[in-house]
C-alpha cells in the first residue's frame, strides 16, 4: 500500500492518493483514517488552495469501502472525509472504477475529471449496503433527483460518456490523463483571485439550505466581502492595465 499525499508548483496544489491498488483502492479503517487526516492537514494549510483526490494508476478511482476490513462509522464519513465540509475546492482525477462508496467520495468533491474508460454505479446496491458517505444527499444535487433514483435503486453501471452527460463527470479526457487534467484544472484555480473563489463557491453551497431570497442575501454577503477585500482593488487595477494593453495594441476591447 502506498500513502501520503504531495504538494505540487508552489505548495498550492495538494495531490492525496488513496493508495491500495491491489484492493482497487477500496478503503479500510486506516486508509479512511489517513485520508481525514490529509485532508485536515490541507485544511489548515493556509498556502494550499486546492486538493486533488486521485486513487493512483489506472485501475481504479476507489471501488468503496473493504468489505473484508470494514472501516469504523466515524463522524467525518465511513469513508475518511465525506462529511467533513471544507473551506477550499476539491477535484476527484478518476481512472477506472469507481464504484460504490467510490462514486461518493468522488461526489463528495467539487468538481470530477475522468478519464474516458472510467466506470461507474452504485454497485452496494448488489450486497445490501446503504449510501453511507452523503451520496444520497449529493447524487439528487449533482445529477437531478429523478437519475439519482435510478442509480442508486438499480446499482446498475454507466460508463464515463453517461457521466459527463448526466452532469456527474465534469471533464472527460483520454484514458490515463486525469490526474494532468485535473492538475490543469486546479492550476486555473489556484491562480485566481482568491477571495472572489472562496466566497462563490461558498455561496453556491449554502444557498442549499436557504430560500431563493435568503439566497441572493447570501451571496450579497459574501460578495461585500470579497469587494471590501485590500485585494479586490488590485485586481480591478489589473484589470484596467489589461485593457490599456489592449487598446495600445489595437485590439478590440469589449
Amino acid at each position: 500500500m502506498t500513502d501520503g499525499s504531495s504538494m505540487l508548483d508552489d505548495g498550492t496544489i495538494r495531490v492525496v492518493e488513496i493508495g491500495r491498488p491491489e484492493r482497487r483502492n477500496a478503503i479500510d479503517s486506516e486508509t479512511a483514517e489517513r485520508l481525514f487526516q490529509e485532508f485536515s492537514a490541507f485544511e489548515a494549510d493556509d498556502h494550499a488552495k486546492v486538493a486533488i483526490l486521485t486513487g493512483g494508476g489506472d485501475g481504479a478511482f476507489c471501488a468503496g469501502a473493504d468489505l473484508v476490513s470494514l472501516p469504523k462509522l466515524r463522524p467525518s464519513g465511513p469513508l475518511g472525509p465525506t462529511r467533513m465540509a471544507l473551506s477550499k475546492p476539491v477535484i476527484a482525477a478518476i481512472e477506472g472504477w469507481c464504484v460504490a462508496g467510490g462514486v461518493e467520495l468522488a461526489a463528495w468533491c467539487d468538481i470530477r475529471v475522468a478519464g474516458s474508460t472510467a466506470r461507474f454505479g452504485c454497485l452496494e446496491r448488489r450486497w445490501g449496503v446503504p449510501l453511507s458517505d452523503g451520496g444520497t444527499i449529493r447524487l439528487p444535487r449533482i445529477v437531478g433527483l429523478g437519475r439519482a433514483m435510478d442509480l442508486m435503486l438499480t446499482g446498475r453501471e454507466f460508463d464515463a460518456v453517461e457521466a459527463e452527460r448526466i452532469g456527474f463527470v465534469t471533464r472527460l479526457c483520454e484514458p490515463g490523463d486525469a490526474l494532468a487534467t485535473a492538475v490543469e484544472v486546479a492550476t486555473v484555480i489556484a491562480s485566481s483571485p482568491w477571495p472572489a473563489v472562496i466566497h462563490d463557491r461558498l455561496s453556491a453551497y449554502e444557498s442549499y439550505d436557504l430560500t431563493f431570497d435568503e439566497a441572493l442575501a447570501n451571496e450579497d454577503r459574501h460578495g461585500r466581502e470579497v469587494i471590501f477585500d485590500p485585494g479586490f482593488a488590485d485586481g480591478v487595477a489589473g484589470f484596467t492595465r489589461n485593457q490599456e494593453r489592449r487598446r495600445s495594441r489595437g485590439d478590440q476591447v469589449g
